[in-house]
């Protein structure tokens, strides 16, 4: 997709990338360690992935990464895109998107999920002491995956800050820095590869999910989501997977993740988080949370708690 890089500006990259200490898995050359800033609202993920493959899915953040090695895949707007090492990865928040290995080598990426708030907020706010108004200024992405060199540059400065302890406000300095300047060269003022106009047919989709979110503890069947929409079964998993980039029960799984990452860190234990969150047992859980998260719940734990 980006033949002919030019990475003289951009981090450099190896061929592989070693696993980190304590990484763990039997899988060596499959790792992942997460990092958030203890002032919240940025957290960094690193890894580097050959057999995994993730599950389509989205985040409720801005996703704005980095592949350091090798070449990622994934399907996100209706297209198959291809990062290389250099590339930039650039996900609005809710965008659809799954991922997996180009190439036999893997991938290794560097990636910010930064809240939606804090990036309205800097946007706002940069507006307000610029010219014109909030509704110019560029808020989400217009692309999923670009070539910025310079881009690239900012966002590995962003990502090293994040990864050292006790440089949170450095950290966030060069975050939004880097944010800044991506959604300047590759934003737009609102978000193309969705829509806003509720017409009958979204107001359906609305209310179905609208119910996977409130009833995302149950055995949910189709005949239920059709009743809702008042559709029939196969036209209803055609309809939502056309409105939302994703098929019912693949939103579904995502939103069992979100409340079961919500309850971990509430302190609950992993079997009850899973009986509690739809789940068939603590397995099924585990499964499910390393398709989209890419690793197990103990370990994103941990992760998220500074161990």
């Amino acid at each position: 997709m980006h033949a002919g890089n030019d990475n003289s500006a951009a981090p450099s990259s190896s061929s592989s990338s070693p696993a980190p200490p304590g990484s763990g898995g039997g899988n060596q050359s499959d790792w992942a360690e997460m990092r958030p800033l203890a002032s919240g609202g940025v957290t960094l993920l690193n890894a580097h992935f050959t057999q995994h493959r993730f599950e389509r899915h989205s985040h409720e953040t801005y996703s704005i990464g980095i592949t350091r090695s090798g070449v990622q895949t994934f399907a996100c707007r209706g297209a198959r895109h291809a990062s290389l090492a250099g590339d930039v990865i650039l996900f609005n928040p809710d965008e659809p998107h799954d991922g997996s290995r180009g190439t036999d080598a893997g991938f290794g990426y560097s990636i910010l999920y930064v809240d939606a708030a804090l990036v309205h907020a800097l946007v706002s706010d940069r507006a307000a002491f610029g010219a014109g108004g909030t509704s110019h200024a560029a808020r989400y992405f217009k692309a999923p995956v670009v070539h910025d060199p310079q881009g690239a540059l900012l966002l590995q400065r962003a990502v090293a800050a994040v990864a050292e302890r006790q440089e949170s406000l450095h950290g966030e300095e060069l975050t939004s820095a880097a944010l800044v300047a991506l959604l300047g060269r590759h934003g737009e003022t609102r978000a193309h590869w969705t829509s806003d106009c509720l017409d009958a047919g979204r107001q359906r989709m609305a209310l179905v999910r609208e119910y996977l979110d409130a009833h995302f503890a149950d055995d949910v069947t189709v005949q239920a989501l059709a009743t809702q929409a008042g559709l029939s079964r196969a036209h209803l998993t055609r309809a939502f997977t056309a409105t939302y980039g994703m098929a019912p029960h693949a939103y579904l799984n995502m939103v069992r993740i979100r409340q079961a990452q919500a309850a971990l860190r509430q302190g609950h234990a992993v079997a009850d988080v899973a009986a509690a969150c739809g789940f068939a047992d603590q397995s099924h859980m585990t499964r499910r949370f390393k398709g989209q998260v890419g690793m197990a719940p103990a370990r994103w734990l941990a992760n998220m708690r500074g161990c």
